[in-house]
């Protein structure tokens, strides 16, 4: 028979475990229901169609930026100029701030990724004609990306490390509370090791290696 002080850090223990299993699946709730379902979607990405929506944008370089952009390098990489990003944002609906362009003697591209689509500007440098394409595939494309962190910059990294660490913590204190309650439910190992099992199966007998 289990002492009372026995009894009384597993209580504590219980209920500690108890108070981080409920709040980092509160913190993951939202994020595991998305990441589930686009899991869904990406791997049926060939069966859902995506209508691509292409859209183009033409402007022309006002005199003072196209001299600007006659003082810039022969070729390399390197930001557009600042007043560039304005001019660009107002005309064509292009944000280049921070974006890195591709100078050549003839033009200046620059590649704008994002999810859930792509982007790119191109500027002649002798003429000063801009265009600005853009193609968005849909919202389950986006989520999608969103999924695998394509091009969605920094923050959405971030979430993602958090929400994986969230994920952590909510998986390991609920396998502790197994481990605690086991006794009582004698199905749970059985279940959890199926759980182990079937993808290890599924591996071994259909994924090529």
């Amino acid at each position: 028979m289990k002492s009372a002080a026995d009894q009384h850090r597993r209580s504590f223990w219980l209920k500690q475990l108890h108070q981080w299993h409920w709040i980092s699946a509160a913190v993951s709730l939202i994020g595991m229901l998305m990441f589930a379902v686009t899991g869904f979607t990406l791997n049926h990405a060939s069966q859902i169609e995506a209508k691509p929506v292409v859209v183009d944008r033409k402007a022309t370089l006002p005199p003072d930026l196209l001299a600007l952009l006659a003082k810039g390098p022969e070729t390399g990489k390197r930001p557009l100029p600042a007043p560039f990003e304005p001019f660009l944002a107002k005309a064509v609906g292009a944000e280049v701030a921070g974006q890195v362009g591709e100078w050549s003697a003839d033009e200046v591209y620059i590649a704008l990724a994002r999810p859930g689509g792509d982007a790119w500007v191109s500027i002649d440098r002798a003429t000063g004609a801009v265009e600005h394409e853009k193609t968005t595939r849909g919202a389950i494309s986006l989520l999608n990306d969103l999924h695998k962190g394509r091009n969605a910059g920094k923050a959405w990294g971030w979430f993602i490390d958090i929400f994986a660490g969230a994920c952590v913590v909510f998986t390991i204190t609920g396998l502790i509370l197994l481990q605690f309650h086991a006794r009582s439910r004698p199905l749970t190992w059985p279940l959890v090791g199926l759980g182990l099992v079937i993808p290890v199966i599924l591996v071994i007998l259909f994924v090529h290696l």
